[in-house]
């Protein structure tokens, strides 16, 4: 059975347009594998602890000499770990803040790259990602249009995201982005539709090679 992981990011709730075509794209992805199971990881309404003491700390110290906090910190990444690792096809729902990604995601993503877990380091010092064979789709939101000059220069959030599911390993990813939002409502509601389509077409393209 095909496991689907979702994780909206937008602290706007309803109103996020990236959750919205996501959204879509998870119910395509859901009709092209008939009875897949799907966790939702809502970190825009329910973030995750920032990295701190507690839970870098926790990640050095061997288990056996963990404090009750430190069990429970790490207790949290290892499960979000577990869900990166069960899942078949992952969907991320981004919103840029601030030209990158939010602080949330941004946390989601400490949590996850877990030498040993999800990366380590060859003798020579290259990392290998340990997360392999996965499919990610990461819907992006932006008001301004940053896929191309000159604000594709500034935009932090696509680059950074690809490089870290890169890093754990995660390599086939397609980017889908809602742009343009910010210049009308009528501007918005094209993005969407323009997204929509696009994300559309990518899960029945993956589909048909499945």
């Amino acid at each position: 059975m095909t496991k689907i992981l979702f994780v909206t990011t937008s602290p706007r709730g309803e109103s996020s347009l990236s959750t919205r075509v996501a959204t879509t794209l998870v119910e395509e992805l859901t009709t092209a594998n008939p009875g897949a199971e799907i966790v939702t990881r809502d970190i825009g309404n329910d973030p995750l602890p920032h990295m701190g003491p507690t839970l870098l700390g926790g990640f050095f110290v061997p288990e056996d000499q963990q404090s009750a906090e430190q069990k429970a910190a790490v207790a949290l990444s290892d499960e979000l770990v577990a869900e990166v690792k069960s899942a078949d096809i992952i969907v991320i729902a981004s919103a840029m803040i601030n030209f990158s990604i939010t602080s949330t995601l941004k946390s989601w993503l400490d949590h996850l790259a877990r030498a040993g877990l999800t990366f380590q380091y060859t003798e020579d010092g290259h990392p290998v990602g340990l997360v392999t064979g996965k499919k990610v789709y990461v819907v992006l939101a932006t008001g301004a249009v940053y896929s191309a000059a000159p604000l594709d220069a500034i935009d932090f959030q696509a680059p950074y995201l690809k490089h870290m599911l890169g890093f754990m390993g995660m390599t086939d990813v397609d980017v889908v982005r809602v742009e343009g939002s910010i210049f009308s409502p009528e501007a918005a509601e094209k993005a969407v539709r323009d997204a929509t389509a696009r994300a559309r077409a990518a899960a029945h393209a993956d589909a048909l090679a499945a």
